[in-house]
């Protein structure tokens, strides 16, 4: 298939394969289950770095926000996982969020910037993918759904980018993303074989 391109966004180096979506398109149900676990995965992940980072004022209000949001969508996608007879069941992780968090020094506070790049990057990943899944979708209403989640996921990634960009100088900030744009396009560069949001 020939997908119409979507806006680039500036955070990924490389634009998501036609195969994916395909793919993701072939096994609905798989990808609707997959999203489930990563809105929780991303609640958690705000809400980890609240823990990490307690003393970092702007970072815990502006996280708490996100996880609250990230919340509300686990929610929203586990209600079109009821509608479909959908049962919550663990998958199988594809090498893409391990990967990149093996990506984050250790040291602080190297970790800090780390860790809100990584989150930066897979939230554009996952704006991408939802506007892609909510432009060749076949079913109407599962369409529109996407398109509304699109938008949060454009917030989220840019709130990542500010945060980093609050506690570190713009030019090592921008350096450093460039480095994990690179592992990040270089991880979905061999589509994982099993259906997945970030696959």
């Amino acid at each position: 298939m020939t997908a119409t391109p979507l806006p680039t966004i500036k955070f990924l180096q490389r634009p998501t394969s036609d195969a994916w979506v395909e793919q993701a398109l072939a096994h609905l149900d798989t990808i609707l289950l997959d999203h489930s676990h990563c809105e929780r995965k991303a609640a958690g992940v705000a809400m980890n770095l609240m823990f990490r980072y307690p003393s970092s004022t702007k970072l815990v209000r502006t996280l708490t926000t996100i996880a609250q949001e990230e919340l509300e969508h686990f929610e929203q996608v586990n209600q079109w996982l009821e509608r479909r007879g959908i049962a919550l069941a663990p998958l199988s992780a594809p090498p893409y969020a391990a990967g990149l968090k093996a990506e984050i020094r250790p040291q602080e506070p190297h970790r800090m910037l780390d860790s809100l790049l990584v989150s930066g990057l897979i939230e554009a990943r996952s704006h991408e993918r939802l506007g892609l899944l909510a432009q060749h979708c076949p079913e109407p209403e599962l369409a529109q759904f996407y398109r509304g989640l699109m938008a949060s996921e454009a917030r989220h990634y840019g709130i990542y980018w500010i945060l980093a960009t609050t506690y570190f100088e713009r030019e090592e900030v921008v350096q450093r993303l460039e480095e994990l744009a690179t592992v990040e396009s270089n991880l979905l560069a061999t589509l994982y074989p099993q259906p997945r949001i970030h696959s």
